[in-house]
Order: C-alpha cells, then structure tokens, then sequence
C-alpha cells in the first residue's frame, strides 16, 4: 500500500510564503510524475504544477514566476515553495503521485494525499 502525506499548510497574509512538503511511503518500486492539486470553497479541483522523475516541472500560468515544485526521488517527496502569495491562493492543496507499487508491478496508479489547507488573507 503507498500513502502521501502532505505537511506545512497554514495561514499567511498577502505577499508572503509557504512551503508544501508531500512524503510517500509504503511499498515503492518507483514514482513516476508528481503534482500539486488544489481546491477552493465552491471550485474544482486543479492543477498547480507537475514534475516528472527526471525534474522537469510546470506550473500553471495563475502561479508561474511565484510557485516552485521540485522533488527528492531518493526521498520520495515533493515539494512546492509558494511565494507572493495572493488571496485567491486560497484552497486545500494535494499532492498527487503516479506510483508502481512492489505489489502491482503491472502499471503505475495514481495516488492523492489527504490535502492541507492554505488560506491567504489580505
């Protein structure tokens, strides 16, 4: 079984940062792309960024220039260093893996943490 656990949500005024921290664990033979999702009250869910396991990453145009993402592979984590954060930033972040598991060699299966919270105030 694979878990992401995300961790460093909190609350900010406008212009400041964050950073997002996401750890998987469990029985990992390897990752293959990891992402950040986010959901405001009353939206879907969308894309923040993605970065592939040899460390190419893309952002949203909403966060270019402002939001990072890089990853540890040895680790197995990923993280997203937001700056100049704006109200609209506000939202439940989640990281996202595509996994091949030890146990299910046969492909790569997607993976969501629980989400942390990011509010922004003005």
């Amino acid at each position: 079984q694979v878990q992401l656990v995300e961790s460093g949500g909190g609350s900010v005024q406008a212009g400041g940062s964050l950073r997002l921290s996401c750890a998987a664990s469990g029985n990992i033979f390897s990752i293959g792309v990891m992402a950040w999702y986010r959901q405001a009250p009353g939206k879907q869910r969308e894309l923040v960024g993605s970065i592939t396991s040899g460390g190419r990453e893309n952002c949203v145009d909403s966060v270019k220039g402002r939001f990072t993402i890089s990853r540890d592979n040895a680790k197995n984590t990923v993280t997203l260093q937001m700056n100049s954060l704006k109200p609209e930033d506000t939202a439940v972040y989640y990281c996202y893996a595509l996994v091949k598991s030890i146990a299910s060699m046969s492909g790569f299966y997607a993976y969501w943490g629980q989400g942390t919270q990011v509010t922004v105030s003005s």
